[in-house]
């Protein structure tokens, strides 16, 4: 491995891919669900959209654990990386892992607003930030991804 390149282990590329499907997946069928089909009758849910929050609320721990992942080893190492050695990529893959890192804050926090703080007048403004947010976050994940796969191409004998 390249001394200025930050990879994960492959079981931790996997644990993240897979939470990013599960939560983008339950969470576009829930706006689907909710906005698009509707349930049998005009004032109640779909039937399914109970069982998708619940995968999305899994999905939801499994992402803090991810997280937590990230936390303990990939971005201290990409800090450091990102301040010893002073390159344009370098500094884009902090800067982008940097505004992975905010998104995901602010998933997590109106995520739990949504289940536990906010008034039901309150809840489709928040829900539509909050998909948003996750929109934004599996698009700068996979920007960062693909930058790093570049990067590590050239450099790899």
């Amino acid at each position: 491995m390249h001394p200025t390149i930050n990879t994960l282990a492959h079981w931790q590329r996997r644990v993240l891919a897979a939470t990013a499907c599960l939560l983008s997946f339950t969470g576009l069928l829930w706006l689907v669900l909710h906005y698009a089909i509707g349930g049998p009758m005009e004032d109640l849910p779909h039937p399914a959209e109970a069982w998708t929050m619940r995968l999305h609320g899994a999905g939801a721990f499994a992402a803090l654990f991810a997280l937590g992942m990230l936390a303990a080893h990939h971005i201290p190492v990409g800090r450091r990386l990102a301040h010893r050695r002073h390159t344009r990529h370098m500094q884009r893959q902090y800067r982008s892992g940097l505004v992975l890192c905010v998104l995901a804050a602010l998933l997590v926090a109106t995520g739990y607003a949504l289940y536990y703080l906010v008034s039901e007048s309150a809840r489709p403004a928040l829900g539509w930030t909050h998909a948003g947010l996750g929109v934004a976050l599996l698009a700068s994940g996979l920007w960062h991804r693909a930058h790093r796969t570049r990067r590590a191409r050239r450099l790899a004998p």
